[in-house]
């Protein structure tokens, strides 16, 4: 899981994440560092500045095509998507 320390995550983050998920789940998002690495970025590049807390809590959204990752979040006006953003319960909703 080192690939996540180029996207700023710590060591103690990365290792909360390896204790709190599934193994199964650990090895897809291992098999799809690429994929993840794009959705992160995605957050990333929009201004998102917890996107780290996101992944924690809803990782296996990041397994998600990119195109349709996208799209989920496309639907909204940046600053209002930062905003909500903010309140991390909202992701289950969007």
């Amino acid at each position: 899981m080192k690939f996540l320390e180029k996207y700023d995550f710590t060591k103690e983050e990365i290792a909360e994440f390896l204790n709190n998920s599934p193994k199964k789940l650990i090895d897809a998002v291992k098999d799809n560092k690429k994929l993840v690495g794009e959705n992160i970025n995605y957050l990333k590049d929009l201004g998102v500045t917890n996107y780290k807390e996101i992944f924690l809590e809803y990782y296996d959204m990041f397994l998600m095509d990119h195109s349709n990752f996208v799209q989920i979040f496309s639907k909204y006006e940046p600053e209002d998507l930062i905003e909500k953003l903010k309140q991390i319960k909202v992701v289950e909703y969007l």
